[in-house]
């Protein structure tokens, strides 16, 4: 089966993969970020981890090969292809909390968070469910002394994507 579905900027979507279905996330325009979060379909306390993931590649920078965890230490999907080979799985979505705090705006629209709230909301994922996301094409460093880390125009050109198998 072969769909296209075209996320819409500030908005977001949820949807059931099955075992052994891939995907492909493709970047259209060329320095967009998608933010990628999974749940087991038949318990969302079970859902993918940064921090396992990152333990286990021993690696912040995730990209074809690797294999990605559930909190359960359970392979959820491996990334087959990608093209763009740089994404971040350290920061959380953005929020118009983080608007508010960081850049000191008065009227933030709901950001990555307020997206995916919405589009979870009808699988029964409440916000407080949702833990920090893979962000596809997302360009974030760290400095290795200071630990700073910086969020980066994102390197994905149009037509780049990443395809998973699993």
């Amino acid at each position: 089966m072969h769909l296209m579905n075209t996320i819409p900027p500030r908005s977001g979507t949820a949807f059931i993969l099955k075992q052994g279905q891939r995907l492909k996330v493709t970047d259209i325009e060329g320095e967009q970020v998608a933010d990628l979060i999974c749940y087991n379909q038949h318990d969302t306390a079970e859902y993918l981890s940064s921090g396992r993931t990152i333990d286990y590649a021993e690696t912040i920078f995730l990209t074809k090969g690797h294999s990605f965890y559930s909190n359960r230490s359970n392979i959820m999907f491996t990334i087959e292809e990608d093209t763009a080979g740089r994404h971040d799985f350290l920061l959380t979505p953005c929020s118009a909390e983080m608007f508010r705090i960081i850049y000191g705006h008065t009227d933030p629209h709901q950001g990555c968070f307020g997206n995916l709230c919405k589009a979870l909301e009808p699988f029964g994922i409440k916000p407080d469910e949702i833990p920090t996301t893979f962000n596809i094409f997302m360009h974030v460093t760290v400095n290795g002394d200071s630990g700073k880390v910086s969020v980066l125009p994102p390197l994905s050109k149009a037509g780049d994507y990443i395809r998973n198998v699993e």
